[in-house]
């Protein structure tokens, strides 16, 4: 908790806060993108005078600039997936008529919280913070400072026993992830513990890229979710085809958004029995 008090106090300086700056000079390359991979693509931030290359996924200079995520993601591209994934969540449960206030919500690869600010705004009970490096949580401290009652920096392909034990002392019955599954940002083996951590009768809530579907895909995290998805373990409520957000040409980039309860615990062994690998 003293942690906790720490950051937030570091992070709500009014005029800090208040002097955030809402846009910034941002160029896209003039062409040849389409032929990068998603997790390869860049744009030049101009600040100062000078050109800085950033990758789209090069997280920790992104987070260290207030409202640039936002700006380049959200108003620039258009995404649109933690509403997405959020309503075919409260979908699943008015089907079951369970209240979303009581949902314990470990939000993995929660970023500087955009996320966690839709689930806080449904009104779910708790609801925790998890990435991997300090910047989305130093950003989410400092832009979304009472979103999250906690938030746990760890790799959960390699979790810190004592992280580990802290995390299930929350007994979550919710598991979200959005946008940061299967570029190498959350690995196979990741993903699996963060499951782990949610009790037997469970949600899971998180989006994919269409092609992680496609049986020609081989990656390990596809054929983790291909497995879950067909094994006994979880009870698929929805998977919904939609558009993610824009490419920088104005291509429509189209995700999975799939919403599921866990239906039985799955075995520790679940990714050796398939081979899959990280």
């Amino acid at each position: 908790m003293q942690r906790i008090l720490s950051l937030l106090h570091k992070y709500t300086d009014a005029d800090k806060l208040f002097s955030m700056p809402n846009h910034y000079r941002i160029q896209f390359p003039p062409s040849d993108s389409e032929k990068l991979g998603q997790d390869e693509i860049y744009f030049t931030l101009i600040e100062n005078g000078e050109a800085k290359r950033l990758r789209f996924h090069d997280y920790d200079e992104i987070y260290k600039r207030p409202g640039l995520y936002e700006q380049l993601f959200y108003e620039r591209l258009g995404c649109n997936s933690p509403e997405k994934v959020a309503d075919l969540l409260q979908r699943a449960l008015n089907t079951v008529r369970e209240p979303v206030t009581e949902l314990r919500v470990i939000d993995l690869g929660a970023g500087n919280g955009m996320m966690g600010e839709v689930l806080k705004r449904e009104g779910v009970a708790r609801l925790v913070g998890a990435d991997i490096i300090p910047e989305a949580r130093d950003a989410a401290y400092r832009d979304r400072s009472t979103v999250y009652d906690d938030y746990y920096i760890d790799d959960f392909a390699n979790m810190d026993a004592n992280v580990l034990e802290e995390l299930r002392e929350w007994r979550f019955n919710c598991l979200t992830c959005v946008a940061a599954l299967g570029f190498g940002d959350i690995p196979p083996r990741a993903f699996f513990n963060a499951i782990k951590l949610v009790r037997t009768d469970g949600w899971l809530a998180f989006n994919i890229k269409e092609s992680f579907l496609d049986h020609t895909e081989q990656t390990g995290f596809s054929r983790l979710v291909r497995e879950l998805i067909f094994s006994k373990y979880l009870e698929v409520y929805h998977l919904e085809r939609y558009r993610h957000r824009l490419s920088m040409e104005g291509t429509q980039l189209f995700y999975y958004a799939l919403v599921g309860r866990m239906t039985a615990s799955i075995p520790e062994d679940f990714l050796e029995q398939y081979g899959i690998e990280d």
